[in-house]
């Protein structure tokens, strides 16, 4: 394994902590199905324990995935390692991933447990999970502000017991990299059976040093696995992103020596996939994925591309899937047409009548709109994919007049329990106004703390993708519409959200 870098993707796992960000299960197969396209080695599925939702999810893709190792996380007891062995079953290739907390602040203060009965509990679980599936990780959480000559002591015995990877989370992003790198050097070099396991790095960004502090317990620590998601997604700041360590090794490989199995060409698709998908928009000018990561303003840069494009460009544009996305698809594309450019996005739909109710969305849009953008698909399919099962609200049709000087008003038609119903107000606007309307049936009492608009491609013609971010009673979703009308879209974000805040399948926390 010297020359092979294994990627980890957690972006349904560790990813999905953001609040706001869970996923129902039809969502999280189709990210699945493109980490899938994308060669990624490991994917975390979930917490199977955590709710009957997430087992599923876990369940599910471990069925439908054959080409990835399929993950699911568990506490370090027996009843989540059986979870998750459970959810497993389907997989081609398994894993599970168990961890506990070892620095003294966790153990004393969330554990109220001494080092020693943690010590056992790791011991214990490592060998039950290992009785279960040949594929177990360990991590001790917040390993790096744990005592080095204790994480010696329980990390050399749980791969005694059978661990075939273990990982050192920098769980609070803490970590400076050159630290980082040595602190796990110093682990492996002291513990005598380390050769035995693989060694991981999962760090957080919260001071903005993911990518380098992963990247350096790669080359100084030695480790061969990296724990990260897309878009850097994940609780607080997130987590290491996986499309920079990705075209980080690709691109210096004269300094890392390491290769990788990542089809490059997918990260954008997965990327917009994700970002459509959880409402947490890219920042245009975020490295490999950003708007404006490929764009030169600077007279000279651009002179200068033009002459010879590596003058200003480390890496070319298409091999991170930048390419002209402008289809060929309108009011007069037929369904196999339309079928086989979701494949080529990488969405996977069960059934026909998945099928044939996105192509008559489709068709809507083409009449509202001259042109047709991979983005608009995405948002399109994306927002058809929500579960019905448990969707107390439907959008069915919306009115709205403003004019300067006057309040707006709007009228919203929906369902409850797949009854119509309709409610009206006024507002500070449009959009406030149609929002008020939805909340005078539903009486929900949430609080929107937040309310983003995002272009979905770049003309008046586009359309508007809104993110609404509600929370009550301790609870925070996030909700996300389309449609070339924005305040239509800000009333299905709305009622996306107030869907998920009805779906009250509780999580337990997981490991940062």
């Amino acid at each position: 394994m010297a020359d092979k870098l294994i990627i980890f993707d957690t972006t349904l796992r560790d990813g999905e902590q953001s609040p706001g960000a869970s996923m129902n299960k039809d969502e999280k197969l189709r990210i699945a199905r493109q980490l899938e396209r994308l060669r990624v080695d490991v994917i975390e599925a979930g917490f199977a324990a955590s709710s009957n939702g997430d087992f599923e999810a876990v369940q599910a893709i471990a069925n439908a995935i054959k080409d990835s190792t399929i993950c699911s996380l568990s506490r370090a007891n027996d009843k989540d390692i059986s979870r998750a062995a459970e959810a497993l079953k389907g997989a081609n290739s398994s894993r599970i991933h168990t961890f506990i907390a070892t620095s003294a602040l966790h153990m004393e203060k969330k554990l109220r447990m001494t080092p020693d009965e943690v010590f056992e509990q790791a011991k214990l679980a490592v060998r039950f999970a290992r009785n279960l599936v040949s594929d177990v990780e360990f991590s001790p959480e917040d390993g790096y502000r744990s005592d080095p000559d204790f994480l010696c002591r329980i990390l050399e015995t749980v791969i005694h017991e059978g661990a075939t990877t273990i990982n050192v989370p920098d769980t609070v992003g803490y970590a400076i990299p050159e630290l980082y790198g040595n602190f796990i050097k110093n682990l492996r070099e002291r513990i005598p059976n380390s050769d035995k396991a693989i060694w991981s790095v999962h760090c957080h960004n919260d001071l903005g040093m993911a990518v380098a502090n992963s990247l350096a317990g790669v080359k100084i620590g030695g480790a061969r696995q990296i724990e990260c998601t897309i878009n850097g997604l994940g609780e607080r700041a997130g987590n290491c992103s996986l499309e920079e360590v990705v075209m980080a090794v690709k691109t210096r490989k004269d300094y890392f020596g390491l290769d990788l199995n990542i089809d490059t060409k997918h990260i954008l698709a997965v990327s917009r996939m994700v970002s459509q998908t959880t409402g947490f928009l890219v920042q245009p000018n975020k490295a490999v994925v950003g708007a404006n990561a490929f764009a030169h303003a600077s007279g000279i840069h651009q002179d200068g591309v033009l002459k010879a494009r590596d003058t200003y460009e480390i890496m070319r544009a298409e091999d991170v899937g930048w390419t002209a996305n402008k289809i060929v698809l309108g009011k007069l594309s037929g369904r196999n047409a339309f079928k086989q450019r979701l494949l080529e996005l990488g969405v996977q739909m069960e059934s026909e009548s998945e099928i044939n109710g996105a192509f008559t969305k489709f068709k809507e849009l083409a009449d509202r709109k001259s042109e047709i953008f991979d983005e608009d698909i995405l948002a399109l399919v994306s927002n058809e994919s929500v579960s019905q099962e448990n969707e107390q609200y439907g959008f069915v049709s919306l009115s709205q007049h403003s004019e300067t000087g006057e309040r707006p008003q709007a009228s919203i038609v929906f369902t409850v329990d797949g009854k119509e119903v309709k409610g009206t107000s006024d507002g500070n606007g449009p959009v406030d106004a149609s929002m008020k309307a939805i909340e005078s049936i539903v009486k929900s009492g949430a609080e929107m703390v937040l309310y983003s608009v995002n272009a979905i491609s770049g003309s008046t013609e586009s359309q508007g993708e809104v993110t609404v971010r509600l929370q009550n009673s301790g609870r925070v979703v996030n909700g996300v519409g389309a449609d070339p009308d924005i305040v239509v879209a800000s009333a299905k974000a709305y009622i996306s959200a107030l869907n998920k805040l009805h779906n009250k399948s509780d999580r337990v926390a997981a490991q940062g």
